[in-house]
């Protein structure tokens, strides 16, 4: 399982009955986590100094408990880069911090590539991946559909250094913006793709991950140059275990030589020495 140990302004306290306990900064979090399916005893007395609970509705979504006060907007570093952070609806806060050990190895590929290098990252949210890539060096294509998440990114931009770093920042449908690529011949030494396990087409489609992630791959592999230095899908679906990703990986990639490694993310709980699974990423890197 691939985790980071050294995100310092990040925490994973505890994790029980159903619950993650959080430290973001000076911001203790509690928000619900389907993959905590023990009870556990909850021993942390940080349990019970959080500034901010997030309740489930029966009828879907949900809400956060005010306990203390919570900016509305604060920051956390990992390494060079500053990421914004809200609470936001469906318990997020605007940054997947298990991400950071994908982070960490396309970052060291780019540096060491020894050449210019264009990265695509679709479905890119707030820019994670975007700004860890930019700070390597890439010149990088930041694709979302909703124009709030690219807004968010580019100010974790700004806040990162990267305010006039070559980042191109498009509020598109990914899918189609592909397309529109292989037609005008545009092509990407790396992709990075963060697809959500549901969503809504351009004409408003429903349509599940495990039912169209292979034909995207294969879409958005027609975008990649003669040279390509790597391929990297996330997943949070269940149903898409890493030798599901590798064999995906492997068939729609075969053209070029490179070496596949698919493996659980997940994140260190301080408390126990244990690691919450966090989903899966897929890597695909150049030989």
């Amino acid at each position: 399982m691939r985790f980071v140990e050294d995100f310092k302004d990040y925490e994973l306290i505890d994790a029980a009955a159903g619950e993650r306990l959080e430290r973001w900064g000076d911001i203790i979090l509690i928000r619900p986590d389907p993959q905590i399916i023990w009870d556990g005893d909850k021993f942390s007395p940080y349990w019970k100094k959080a500034h901010a609970v997030y309740h489930r509705s029966k009828s879907g979504g949900g809400s956060w408990e005010m306990l203390k006060k919570v900016p509305d907007v604060w920051s956390i570093k990992y390494g060079d880069l500053t990421f914004r952070l809200k609470p936001m609806g469906f318990k997020h806060t605007g940054l997947f911090p298990e991400q950071a050990a994908n982070w960490d190895w396309f970052g060291k590929l780019i540096r060491e590539a020894g050449r210019p290098i264009r990265v695509l990252n679709l479905f890119a949210y707030t820019g994670g991946a975007t700004m860890a890539a930019a700070k390597a060096g890439a010149k990088v294509c930041h694709v979302d559909a909703s124009k709030g998440m690219v807004n968010w990114a580019k100010e974790n931009a700004v806040s990162s250094g990267l305010g006039d770093a070559p980042i191109r920042w498009l509020v598109d449908d990914c899918g189609k913006f592909v397309e529109r690529e292989i037609r005008r011949g545009n092509h990407y030494d790396a992709i990075i793709m963060d697809p959500p396990s549901y969503g809504r087409g351009p004409s408003g489609e429903v349509w599940k991950l495990e039912e169209c992630i292979d034909e995207f791959v294969a879409l958005a592999a027609q975008v990649l140059s003669d040279k390509p230095l790597f391929f990297l899908i996330n997943s949070y679906t269940t149903g898409l275990q890493p030798a599901v990703l590798s064999y995906m990986l492997g068939t729609e990639l075969k053209k070029w030589d490179g070496k596949i490694d698919s493996q659980e993310v997940g994140l260190p709980v301080s408390s126990n020495g244990l690691v919450l699974p966090c989903g899966a990423s897929g890597r695909w890197e150049a030989k």
